[in-house]
């Protein structure tokens, strides 16, 4: 979602221009659409989607999102525009892409009176890359890796939500993959699994896995994503570096100096707006950088203590985008 330019600002959602030397981004698209009759549920989005990025994929109930991810991965056909997963254009050539993509899209589906792990075998068997002994052993691993060892031999019906999510994700899991696709992840899980969810997510970041989660618990998106796509109405209104998206915020410098009246002149004196706030003071970055806030302030012999930037949370960035497009 970042290419030669970020699509950081509401409504700023070009796709990067071609030509320039941009690595192949995991997925993109391009004015991709739905409709159901007369209802849009997604409109003309143009998604880039970084290799090797962990993007979030925000936005309320009824925003798109579900409906993007599915023609994502083929499994809803687009009404206009175009899908490119892992340099293959969907679904032409899907039978390319998807052995390298795992996904946990509206809730696994298994049979219910099988046993996790019977399930798991079973999709194990249909994986390409995964053949005799393989088999049993990437099953014993993706247990282990999601916490269901001592489940395994539970028949499926008696599987709470959260342990469903659970071997759903393994099921994503059972090969190495170049991207995984996870639609609300941590639901029904308790505080425990959601950390373990962060805790896989973050094993999949280090080894240069795209991940894209859909997600409405903005705290995890913001502990655990680089890039985030805001989606409201069908429509894709922001896109980016998660960081990036929250400079958009207004970030502010707070400072520690040795006299807060006297900085607080210091800084008036040089035109930079300031207040004190808790002991500190207070800049807005909106007309300045902090390499001049704090110049000015060392030049009128005021100590700095210590200097941070104080950015809004993503939460409110979500809120200031979806309301102002509502």
């Amino acid at each position: 979602m970042t290419g030669p330019a970020d699509t950081a600002e509401a409504g700023a959602t070009s796709a990067p221009v071609s030509g320039r030397d941009e690595p192949e981004p995991a997925l993109r698209t391009s004015s991709l659409r739905k409709t159901y009759g007369g209802t849009v549920a997604v409109a003309d989005v143009d998604l880039w989607v970084p290799r090797g990025a962990v993007v979030g994929m925000l936005g309320p109930n009824g925003s798109g999102k579900t409906t993007t991810i599915r023609m994502l991965l083929g499994l809803t056909e687009p009404s206009s525009g175009s899908v490119e997963l892992l340099g293959h254009r969907m679904p032409d050539q899907s039978g390319r892409a998807l052995p390298s993509v795992g996904a946990l899209v509206e809730g696994p589906g298994f049979h219910p009176f099988m046993s996790g792990r019977r399930n798991l075998l079973r999709c194990a068997a249909m994986e390409p890359a995964l053949y005799g002994s393989d088999i049993a052993t990437a099953v014993r691993q993706a247990l282990e890796r999601v916490g269901l060892v001592e489940a395994a031999e539970r028949k499926y019906r008696s599987y709470s939500l959260g342990m469903k999510q659970r071997l759903g994700l393994a099921a994503a899991l059972l090969v190495p993959r170049d991207l995984v696709v996870l639609d609300e992840p941590t639901n029904g899980l308790d505080p425990a699994g959601t950390r373990e969810i962060r805790r896989i997510i973050a094993e999949l970041h280090a080894n240069g896995t795209t991940v894209v989660v859909s997600s409405h618990l903005l705290s995890e998106v913001e502990a655990t994503c680089t890039h985030a796509a805001v989606l409201q109405a069908g429509s894709l209104i922001a896109q980016g570096e998660l960081a990036t998206l929250l400079e958009s915020g207004g970030p502010n410098l707070l400072l520690r100096v040795s006299d807060n009246d006297s900085g607080l002149e210091a800084l008036r004196q040089s035109g930079i707006p300031a207040r004190v706030e808790l002991g500190e003071l207070r800049v807005e970055l909106s007309e300045t950088d902090a390499p001049e806030v704090v110049a000015a302030l060392v030049h009128a012999g005021i100590g700095v203590h210590e200097a941070r930037r104080d950015r809004a949370g993503l939460e409110e960035i979500f809120a200031r985008l979806t309301e102002g497009e509502s």
